[in-house]
């Protein structure tokens, strides 16, 4: 073999799924300009090492397809993520509050505290959301905003003197600004059920300069990879303008420094005024413009506002209005002459078969065949929309917005009307294109773990089984959804989603095994190194000194994501031992070693943490800096 040909890289001593039929285990991969070269048993693929070829043993763990997004709005996101305080992943108001507390404490004016979606009140062990007298003890000064999915909001009296609501402030279409006897707004916003209320308040507070949200992307994509997540599809998003809202992530496109790969789509921003909108793109944008890091993927998952049904299960069914047909045809003929592929936001079946007429009747003139379109949620999809998607070619891209929202469900529908919703066992039986992903960060959390053991499990985040066995996934479909079937919905078949030679080089090796771990575990795992294009773009413990990445601390400096890192990573651990090790991967800011970090950095942190548990603290690390 030429020198030449070496191998850059080679993993070896593993458990590797590789997703290939042909090749469905292995113990050893091997990487070149980015992409998988061999794959195989370690002595085959080992003895293809040159001398500068580097060789990673694993170990003996498991190692899986880098996980892919199917829905996920990175793009906002990004922009905001230093900004947020997240409950994700938390497990007791009690603990929230503690946060919200810290975090007033070091929020500097006119700044707000946000925390913005991922939880519900229902993972909390109160069962129940704070109360407006409670956010305004903990914060008398500070405005406080606090979304709950996409039902309601609470501010505190802070923030209700910022946004300028009074008893004069009308009620806007769709929402409702509760007010107390006398008519004065009281802090909470209800979607009744229109979101637009919560959208619209909620960007009303303070943003971070350019070079601040370049940081927060960055650390987006940081926390994203730490729970081995190599790529997404982002569905655009309310209030994320085309193409001002997306100058940060071409910029770091431009820089290589996109640790996700990233597919994206266009979300029409103006009501009424969507045709104008898909004409100036089709003509000022072409769909798969890019290349495999940040590519153009056509329109949605907004076609039209008419056709938008919110998916607030505490709210009765919106009836879509009559001109929905009209509107949604205008755009979809546009969208079909000029081959552009889209993705269309539909929560209920009756939209979805009112969507499916216009489909169907615009390729009677413009075939759609070829062109990879979709639903994106289709909670209550019946069996003929099913086979009406199937007949048209199209996809339905499912989301675990039901593990946050099917208590709800089920109070207004009934326990059978859920073991359904959606009927994701039956779509796969159907032979209909699916995928899976989370539609986060405001309706549901971005940890992919949640997802699958939503689909393996049946539960919500509250515990809640709502779907019986005959209705959920093995282990090995669920991790499918989240990789190899991901691909049709971007167009990149065979490109990446599988561990083969060939495909693209996107891995990850969870902490603990997928197949072989409880179940109830699953929603706990992360990575320890995740590897995208061959590059390591994080790396945890054992594997933390082969980190490639170089993230400056999040900005600004009084960023919660200085002070409690991403998901669960304060007071979210199902056991005190995952609790210590998720503060000690908080201490780097970048969750990172100590040893890549500095050991001063993490001393700094280690205040927090009770003495007699510090060495545990820096053992969590993956070091022994406990003795220093």
């Amino acid at each position: 073999m030429s020198r030449e040909m070496d191998p850059e890289i080679i993993f070896y001593h593993g458990q590797v799924t590789t997703l290939d039929p042909a090749n469905p285990s292995a113990n050893a991969v091997a990487i070149s300009n980015g992409r998988f070269t061999h794959v195989g048993p370690n002595d085959d693929v080992i003895r293809l090492a040159g001398p500068k070829t580097k060789l990673i043993d694993l170990e003996g763990r498991r190692v899986l397809p880098g996980l892919i997004d199917n829905h996920l709005h990175i793009i906002r996101g990004g922009l905001n993520y230093n900004m947020e305080l997240r409950w994700d992943g938390v497990r007791t108001l009690s603990d929230a509050m503690d946060m919200l507390k810290k975090q007033v404490a070091v929020t500097p004016p006119p700044q707000w505290v946000r925390v913005v979606g991922g939880f519900t009140e229902l993972q909390f062990a109160e069962k129940r959301l704070p109360t407006i007298d409670e956010l305004n003890a903990a914060a008398p000064d500070t405005p406080v905003f606090l979304l709950h999915l996409y039902d309601r909001a609470i501010l505190n009296a802070a923030a209700l003197r910022v946004v300028g609501y009074t008893k004069d402030t009308p009620n806007p279409p769709g929402g409702e600004i509760v007010r107390d006897s006398s008519g004065n707004p009281t802090g909470l916003l209800l979607a009744r059920p229109n979101a637009g209320i919560l959208y619209a308040t909620l960007a009303k507070g303070p943003k971070l300069p350019f070079d601040y949200q370049l940081n927060s992307t960055r650390h987006f994509m940081r926390e994203l990879n730490r729970l081995g997540v190599t790529g997404a599809i982002d569905a655009g998003g309310g209030f994320q303008n085309y193409p001002d809202d997306y100058a940060v992530i071409q910029k770091l496109a431009a820089e290589d420094q996109l640790t996700i790969r990233l597919a994206y789509n266009l979300f029409t921003q103006k009501p009424k005024a969507e045709k104008a909108d898909f004409l100036n793109w089709t003509k000022t944008s072409q769909y798969k413009q890019g290349d495999d890091y940040f590519r153009h993927n056509g329109a949605g998952e907004m076609l039209v506002f008419s056709a938008a049904d919110f998916e607030d299960f505490r709210e009765p069914r919106p009836e879509m209005p009559p001109e929905m047909e009209g509107d949604l045809e205008e755009v979809v003929r546009i969208l079909a002459e000029n081959r552009w592929p889209w993705r269309m936001h539909a929560t209920y079946d009756e939209t979805i078969s009112r969507a499916l007429d216009v489909f169907e009747k615009v390729n009677r003139d413009i075939p759609l065949t070829g062109l990879n379109w979709f639903f994106d949620h289709a909670e209550t999809i019946s069996d003929r929309s099913i086979d009406r998607v199937a007949a048209l070619g199209g996809g339905i891209a499912v989301q675990h917005r039901m593990a946050y929202q099917g208590d709800y469900f089920v109070e207004r529908y009934g326990n059978a009307a859920a073991e359904m919703t959606p009927p994701v066992a039956k779509i796969l039986q159907r032979g209909v294109k699916t995928s899976a992903g989370t539609d986060a960060t405001r309706v549901a959390s971005y940890n992919p773990w949640v997802a699958l053991a939503w689909l393996i499990t049946g539960k919500t985040v509250s515990g809640l089984t709502i779907y019986p066995r005959r209705n959920c996934l093995d282990r090995e479909t669920a991790l499918r959804m989240w990789t190899e079937k991901v691909t049709w919905f971007s167009n990149e078949e065979g490109k990446k989603g599988r561990i083969e030679a060939g495909q693209l080089a996107d891995l990850m090796v969870p902490d603990r095994d997928l197949f072989n771990c409880p179940e109830s575990e699953i929603a706990d795992i992360t990575s320890l190194l995740t590897v995208v294009g061959g590059r390591v773009v994080y790396g945890a413990g054992d594997f933390s000194s082969l980190d490639e990445t170089d993230v400056p601390p999040p900005m600004p400096d009084w960023s919660p994501v200085r002070q409690f890192g991403g998901y669960g990573a304060w007071g979210g651990a199902s056991s005190p031992d995952q609790k210590l090790k998720r503060q000690a991967s908080v201490a780097c800011g970048c969750h990172n070693s100590c040893g890549i970090h500095g050991h001063d950095h993490v001393r700094a942190w280690s205040d927090r943490i009770p003495a007699a548990d510090l060495k545990s603290f820096w053992g969590a690390l993956g070091c022994a800096c406990w003795a220093i």
